[in-house]
């Protein structure tokens, strides 16, 4: 089927550039190389960073809520929520109708941090131009298709 993960029929056999998981994935390991030099320098990983830019775009968020916006588990995330806390770029504190929920927020500093946009420069060596809004759309309908297909198959199984 065309546009499927699998390889297409070339006459060449199995061919990995012939993946499309295989080429997401290592386009994800293309962008971690070309953030890290950027990301070393204000002293976060690219997680760290991407935790930042979820809570810009909504503040005050649950540790579960904001490990489902990053498809990340909880014992991922609060060692990580604690090292941004130590560096001042966030605030945890616990939810005052909930003491069972911890809340996120940006501190000045993580928003100052994020103002000068860090992935900035990016964008030119990314080479999409006015072609990037429809691949990321693209890229994350695959994404969200694939959660649905999952989630279906695991209810099936239940």
């Amino acid at each position: 089927m065309p546009g499927s993960n699998s390889p297409q029929p070339t006459g060449e056999g199995n061919k990995l550039s012939n993946f499309l998981c295989f080429a997401i994935y290592s386009a994800n390991l293309a962008f971690g190389r070309a953030y890290k030099p950027i990301l070393d320098k204000l002293g976060l990983t690219y997680t760290q960073y991407i935790a930042l830019v979820a809570l810009s775009e909504e503040d005050s968020q649950t540790v579960r809520a904001l490990g489902e916006k990053m498809f990340l588990e909880s014992n991922t995330l609060t060692p990580m929520l604690k090292k941004l806390e130590s560096t001042g770029y966030i605030r945890r504190q616990r939810d005052s109708a909930d003491e069972r929920q911890v809340r996120v927020s940006l501190t000045s500093a993580g928003r100052q941090l994020l103002e000068t946009d860090p992935g900035a420069s990016l964008a030119e060596a990314i080479g999409l131009g006015e072609d990037f809004p429809a691949a990321q759309k693209t890229v994350a309908r695959i994404r969200d298709n694939l959660l649905r297909a999952t989630q279906a198959e695991r209810h099936a199984a239940e």
